[in-house]
């Protein structure tokens, strides 16, 4: 079972101005049960994880995937559902929350640079250095006062943002350069979906842990958040490291599009399983007899 599903428009690649609003929260489904649904992700899965084994076992190219949403948006669960099924040893997942004081004394793009992916694996990114361009734009206090830095760099924060989406375009080239593909995902939720996870938060007492107080603060931002996101797309969409925007306010299909995409991605990566040369298989064809002879003498 395959899905048809032309992914090009929820790619930004940076070649055409992006706008939010042009962007659909929502989509026509892409299945027509839950058991179809299920099927559809458990085979994503399985594809997605020989690929991933091919890329340890290649041992040249590393994938980050980075998703950045508004808050019940769904990243935990996307990355969840998706990734499931992928072997644990070479995915490794990070969740960027408010920087620490030790993270505070140093560059901004510092902790996320240590979590970085090793070659022949998957790092997951749940929040990442976008949020240096996100939250700080919404919240430009936080700059002010929390981050330390020389006060002739605060003079001028539009100056300030414009280096900062500058470094974080050269720090993925970088990446890329180094083998470290990159894909980024904006799961796009609208702002009355988002209103009925919040209170589903609160109504269902098995979800009370996920609701903060913080999130309804937040909401009084939307339109700021709107811009700070538009913005950033813009600025750091190349095609070596596109955003793919994602309709989120149905979460089935948000991840069919998501395993979609990183099936796909994986695919154009040139990898293959190391080689064995006739020599090596006459060597290593020794060692059956010595393993039948260890087998056979354990029995006795």
């Amino acid at each position: 079972m395959k899905l048809n599903l032309d992914t090009k428009p929820f790619c930004i690649t940076g070649s055409d101005k992006f706008k939010i609003k042009d962007h659909s929260t929502q989509i026509k489904d892409l299945y027509q049960t839950k058991e179809e649904y299920e099927s559809l992700l458990a085979e994503y899965r399985e594809e997605i994880d020989e690929l991933q084994s091919r890329m340890y076992a290649h041992n040249r190219f590393g994938l980050l995937l980075i998703f950045q949403a508004m808050d019940a948006a769904g990243k935990d669960g996307t990355i969840g559902h998706v990734m499931s099924g992928v072997n644990p040893f070479g995915v490794e997942i990070h969740n960027f929350k408010r920087p620490s004081t030790l993270e505070l004394e140093h560059d901004f793009l510092w902790r996320t640079s240590l979590r970085a992916p090793q070659r022949g694996t998957i790092g997951i990114f749940n929040r990442s250095y976008y949020e240096e361009v996100l939250v700080t734009k919404v919240h430009p206090e936080i700059i002010l006062d929390t981050q330390r830095l020389p006060e002739e760099l605060t003079k001028d924060l539009d100056k300030l943002f414009k280096h900062r989406y500058k470094d974080i375009a050269n720090y993925e080239k970088y990446l890329v350069r180094n083998g470290i593909h990159i894909m980024k995902f904006f799961l796009n939720v609208s702002k009355e979906e988002q209103g009925k996870r919040l209170i589903s938060r609160i109504e269902d007492v098995s979800k009370n842990w996920k609701f903060e107080e913080n999130d309804v603060k937040e909401r009084e931002y939307w339109d700021d958040y709107q811009e700070a996101y538009e913005e950033v797309i813009n600025q750091t969409s190349t095609p070596k490291a596109p955003w793919y925007v994602i309709p989120a306010d149905d979460k089935k299909n948000m991840r069919l599009i998501v395993s979609q995409l990183i099936l796909e991605k994986l695919k154009t990566l040139p990898m293959s399983y190391p080689e064995s040369s006739p020599a090596r298989q006459e060597e290593l064809s020794k060692f059956i007899n010595i393993i039948k002879k260890q087998s056979a003498s354990n029995g006795d």
